[in-house]
């Protein structure tokens, strides 16, 4: 895979996930609705994508070594994996009640993060089991970070 779409689907799978999981977790123990839920979901496929293509266009112009070939490669691989991810955690949302999709959602958040941390362990010829504890761990901290922040703001509104 060329370098300039590897940095699009790093970026994108991981931003995905892990912005996604924050949201839906702490707008479920913060409202308990669907509908917010999946509102948020929506939101963070279609505006939070170009945003972070474009994040990733401006970051890899400063570099000022890429061709415009590689930015935009860059940029339309963040915005399209990104897109696919966060949306993909619509499915259990529409199919199951809201508190068993949140925890279907953490575990396949998860095993997404699971696979591109073993892929990049293997780039690296390290420990896949050191860059995966890594890597779940700050997820760990963001969905407990959300779910606390979810929680104060449905105690204190």
């Amino acid at each position: 895979m060329r370098h300039s779409i590897e940095v699009g689907v790093s970026f994108g799978l991981t931003s995905g996930v892990i912005t996604t999981l924050g949201l839906i977790v702490g707008l479920n123990s913060g409202t308990s609705s669907q509908i917010a839920v999946i509102g948020g979901i929506l939101t963070i496929a279609i505006a939070d994508s170009f945003s972070d293509g474009l994040g990733i266009h401006i970051s890899e112009e400063s570099e000022n070594v890429h061709t415009k070939k590689e930015i935009w490669e860059s940029t339309i691989s963040t915005v399209v994996v990104k897109f696919i991810i966060a949306s993909s955690f619509l499915i259990p949302v529409l199919l199951l009640t809201l508190n068993l999709a949140i925890i279907v959602s953490v575990f396949w958040g998860c095993f997404l993060l699971c696979i591109i941390s073993y892929r990049i362990a293997l780039k690296q010829k390290i420990n896949p089991l050191s860059v995966i504890a890594e890597h779940l761990l700050i997820a760990i901290i963001v969905i407990l970070l959300a779910q606390t922040v979810g929680a104060l703001i449905s105690n204190l509104f």
